[in-house]
């Protein structure tokens, strides 16, 4: 199935993830590949959405301008590689808050699906991610997930656990792999 939409969660799928956070614009560093593979979604005429936890806002680690900063970054460099964001959510609560869109609760997931018009249809959507978060979040949502091995946690440990959710789950090593089977299934 060639989805109308993908939603990519940010650290570790399109940038590489760091366990202390990525708190300023110079860290903010793309996976090889990883814009490249967006343009060629774009290009391909798929709605691209970003949906990513960021609780170094609430947890006060960076302000409001050093996140826009770096999404300014990040949104610059995938324009320049040819690729298009149309939608991002992110959730700025830490993991005590109890809020409804921190995944793995999937209401940035929902939200995506009405901004990009698809509330209807979230089987025609894929999301891409690198924990179990993203597929708690996504199946959640009644969104097929797709894994990519780019983040920083144990690859082999969040596939098991992502196959008790979705037992024909794809993974795949990064990003530019897994839109390269994505685009295959088009032609």
């Amino acid at each position: 199935m060639i989805p109308k939409a993908v939603l990519l969660d940010r650290d570790g799928v399109i940038n590489f993830d760091s366990p202390d956070y990525i708190l300023a614009p110079d860290q903010w560093q793309p996976i090889p590949g990883s814009l490249a593979a967006i343009a060629r979604l774009h290009a391909a005429g798929i709605a691209v959405g970003i949906v990513s936890n960021q609780s170094g806002l609430g947890r006060g680690m960076m302000d409001q301008q050093a996140f826009n900063d770096i999404h300014g970054k990040m949104m610059l460099a995938i324009e320049q590689a040819g690729g298009f964001i149309s939608h991002i959510a992110y959730c700025p609560h830490g993991p005590d808050d109890q809020c409804d869109c921190r995944k793995p609760e999937p209401g940035m997931v929902f939200d995506s699906l009405a901004a990009l018009a698809l509330s209807e249809q979230p089987e025609q959507v894929l999301f891409i991610g690198d924990s179990i978060r993203d597929v708690q979040a996504a199946h959640a949502a009644h969104v097929p997930a797709m894994l990519v091995q780019s983040g920083y946690g144990d690859a082999d440990k969040i596939l098991q656990k992502a196959r008790v959710l979705q037992p024909d789950i794809e993974f795949y090593a990064d990003l530019a792999e897994a839109v390269v089977m994505i685009l295959a299934e088009k032609s």
